[in-house]
């Protein structure tokens, strides 16, 4: 079992930054593949980066370059840095961790991950 607590959500304007923490508890979290999605009233939550159990990395084209996901295994803590935050970014934030293996192609795919946490808001104004 993987418990994961969000953190670090807020209220910015565009252009700004926020760094996003996921904690996590349980065992076996240094080699599960995990992740970052976000998720807006009446849309389908997306994926916005992952990270593999052997630590390859994936961003969709939407924030590729503006934001960079980490893992810290002696921490137990996930982070998601976001630079340039737009208006589009506004959305509920979650971190989640796969209890399998993951096809890399599939990181993206919200079935795979097994554990979720409850969200942090990020907000961006123009």
């Amino acid at each position: 079992q993987v418990q994961l607590v969000e953190s670090g959500g807020g209220s910015v304007q565009a252009g700004g930054s926020l760094r996003l923490s996921c904690t996590a508890s349980g065992d076996g979290y240094s080699s599960i593949s995990m992740a970052w999605f976000r998720q807006t009233s009446g849309k389908e939550r997306e994926g916005v980066a992952a990270i593999a159990g052997d630590g390859r990395i994936k961003y969709p084209d939407s924030v590729k370059g503006r934001f960079t996901i980490s893992k810290d295994n002696v921490a137990n803590t996930l982070y998601l840095q976001m630079n340039d935050l737009e208006p589009e970014d506004t959305a509920m934030y979650y971190c989640a961790a796969a209890r399998g293996w993951v096809p890399f192609s599939a990181s993206f795919i919200r079935i795979y991950y097994n554990y979720w946490g409850q969200g942090t808001q990020v907000t961006v104004s123009s």
